[in-house]
């Protein structure tokens, strides 16, 4: 397991304590920070044992130059550096002179001078010391001594009960510590912070920081290489061979410091034209052979003892050269590169040695007659061999073009398919078709018969079939359509074509109070108040039923009312029904189905007569008597359209007839609602 910080310091404390030393310290892991930790821990504490040494050397002997160091320059400095300020601290409480020290003595000389001036090592008193030189008592009187002395009652006089500072508070003191230091919870001492350890060091990378009492000293990693040697505060400093007489110039050079090294100078100076050599001897330069040459064009150049002469060149030259620019040489005459062209238009000028000849360009043939270079027509004299498409001739050459549709290959002959669709030249959807293209339409578009690109809007609502596809309206769209319903009342489909009721009494969204009954209608909804009258009572058996609702209310006399036992209504039901407006109505329509019960008497004595009473407005309705399953049954029917929105209260009677009078009657009220729409 990798061990901590602390584990790894405690090693290196327990090294010094045991061995004195850390030049053969033990690494106890592979980490980095653990031997930073343990080599650092291991050299502070060997400071403080050093320092302790001092401290103890100075008490009991009361000088430092007797000791012998045996360990390094380092510790032997801390030991006589702490020997010597507790000498001081230790002279000054002799004298009687105050415990705080001189700012200049230093940070650590500063605490081990207090602590020898204010205590022994046994950690007592030392205001009074038997080895202090006697003096002569005096008796002083307690007033004469307040105004000697106005630091007697001071509870920090001869640096107190604290190890460092001390700040007396009239009734008592506070400690505290100097820089570097911290305060044990004791709240006397103060210990040593390892700025290495907690990291509030200012060491920079190659340095490795190494802790001092109250402090920290930051000391280079790798050595400084030759010609450099480190200083105190670990520093490379250039180390200066010439003045150190560490050099090995012969007597007849002059030793020259450089960073890192030196040079040799000979004290003989060489004559201009001449060099020196590493032993000090004068060569001569041979100027002919640098890469500027000394000598003007037309001249050599011949080296001489320390200098050169230049010598004339004056060369002949024959027809068809000249001198080069330097006039050393003979060179070639290009003929070809003339601005007057030797050979004339269609040909190509050949340069050669001393001559130039002429020859037809490629593309041009030699014409025996007029003895010029004439153009060949490359797509006369090799028809449909060239060119894929089409060839069109050019002086000296030709070039292959394409029909619309194609493009030229990288061949320059062949020719091969334009997609003029990159270009996109439809407004929606492009089809690629060897030499051309074709535009097309996405859904619910159509290609305009103008210029077959453009696509046109279909208005789906316009066709024939358009008043079909909505049940209520259909509204266009670009590309499409969309179907709608009435404001309110009603929602679309889920299959975006169709419109549903919506149930107001069923999705709680209606505005009925609480004596009120909510009835859904056709697109809407109605709040009605139907009470049943005197003598009359609720039945617990209403029925709701698709697109009707019905109350029904039933006799309940009281006792001994005479009146109202005779009377024959039995029930009033009150019942609503929603209808629509029927725009086409070519047959009577079955509305209500009144089912009638049997009184017990016999079926062959009773007679069962259904009339409309009230609300049949313009004789929209009729009823009609029907039997069904055994059962007598009065049918509604709606005979005549109506226009809506409408609303009535058709009353309806179904009378039980036994010798011509009433034995038994049902009323019933149907409020009928016509909506506009229906769905």
């Amino acid at each position: 397991a990798e061990l901590s910080v602390e584990e790894c310091c405690d090693k290196g404390v327990e090294w010094a304590n045991k061995n004195r030393k850390c030049a053969s310290l033990p690494l106890i892991s592979e980490s980095r920070e653990c031997s930073m930790a343990q080599e650092q821990c291991c050299h502070s504490q060997l400071q403080k044992q050093s320092c302790s040494d001092g401290v103890e050397f100075a008490t009991a002997r009361d000088e430092c130059d007797s000791h012998a160091a045996e360990n390094t320059s380092c510790e032997a400095q801390d030991f006589k550096t702490c020997c010597y300020c507790c000498l001081l601290g230790k002279a000054a409480q002799a004298q009687g002179q105050s415990c705080e020290p001189n700012p200049k003595l230093g940070y650590q000389c500063g605490i081990v001078f207090r602590s020898c001036c204010g205590k022994g090592p046994e950690g007592i008193d030392l205001s009074i010391s038997d080895d202090a030189p006697k003096k002569q008592q005096v008796e002083i009187s307690k007033e004469e001594l307040d105004q000697e002395d106005p630091y007697l009652h001071d509870g920090c006089r001869g640096g107190g009960p604290c190890s460092q500072q001390c700040r007396d508070t009239g009734s008592s003191y506070v400690c505290s510590c100097f820089v570097g230091y911290q305060l044990q919870p004791d709240g006397i001492t103060c210990e040593d912070i390892n700025e290495c350890i907690t990291g509030t060091h200012s060491c920079g990378l190659g340095q490795t920081c190494v802790n001092t009492l109250g402090s920290f000293r930051c000391q280079r990693d790798t050595s400084c290489g030759t010609g450099y040697e480190l200083t105190d505060d670990s520093r490379c400093k250039d180390i200066d061979e010439c003045e150190t007489g560490t050099h090995n110039c012969p007597p007849d050079f002059i030793c020259q410091n450089t960073p890192g090294s030196f040079r040799c100078r000979p004290k003989l100076q060489c004559m201009s034209g001449f060099i020196q050599d590493a032993l000090g001897s004068c060569i001569d330069i041979n100027e002919c052979l640098s890469t500027n040459t000394p000598c003007p064009a037309g001249q050599i150049c011949i080296n001489t003892d320390g200098s050169f002469t230049c010598q004339r060149i004056s060369p002949s030259c024959g027809r068809g050269y000249h001198l080069n620019e330097d006039g050393t040489r003979c060179v070639d005459v290009d003929e070809c590169s003339s601005s007057s062209q030797p050979c004339g238009e269609g040909h190509v000028c050949i340069n050669a040695p001393g001559n130039y000849r002429c020859e037809c360009k490629a593309g041009y043939t030699f014409d025996v007659i007029s003895r010029t270079c004439i153009d060949i027509n490359e797509c006369r004299r090799y028809p449909g061999r060239l060119c894929a498409h089409k060839c069109e001739n050019t002086p000296g050459s030709y070039y292959c073009t394409c029909t619309m549709g194609f493009k030229l290959s990288a061949d320059g002959r062949s020719c091969e398919d334009l997609n003029e669709c990159e270009s996109n030249p439809c407004s929606q959807e492009c089809a690629n078709v060897y030499g051309s293209y074709q535009c097309y339409c996405r859904r619910g578009f159509q290609l305009s018969d103008i210029d077959g690109i453009s696509c046109e809007d279909i208005d789906e609502c316009a066709l024939p079939t358009g008043g079909h596809i909505c049940s209520f309206r259909c509204i266009n769209v670009p590309g499409s359509f969309q179907c709608t319903c009435p404001s309110s009342g009603y929602r679309l489909a889920p299959n975006a074509r169709n419109c549903q009721d919506i149930d107001e009494c069923v999705a709680e969204s209606h505005n009925c109070s609480f004596n009120e009954t909510c009835f859904n209608i056709q697109g809407s909804f109605r709040c009605l108040s139907l009470e049943c009258p005197e003598n009359y009572r609720k039945s617990g058996d209403t029925v709701r039923l698709e697109k009707t609702d019905t109350i029904r209310c039933i006799k309940a006399c009281r006792p001994n009312d005479v009146s109202c036992v005779l009377d024959p209504v039995h029930t009033i039901s009150h019942t609503v029904i929603s209808l629509p407006t029927f725009r086409e109505f070519t047959r009577p329509e079955e509305i209500i189905f009144l089912r009638a019960i049997t009184p017990t008497y016999p079926a062959n004595q009773a007679d069962i007569i259904f009339d409309i009473t009230e609300g049949n407005l313009r004789d929209s309705f009729d009823i009609i008597k029907r039997y069904m399953d055994g059962m007598t049954v009065g049918v509604v029917r709606q005979v005549r359209p109506i226009v809506g929105p409408f609303h009535a209260i058709l009353k309806l009677e179904m009378n039980y007839v036994m010798g011509g009078v009433v034995s038994h009657r049902n009323i019933v009220n149907v409020h009928i609602f016509v909506s506009e729409y229906w769905f």
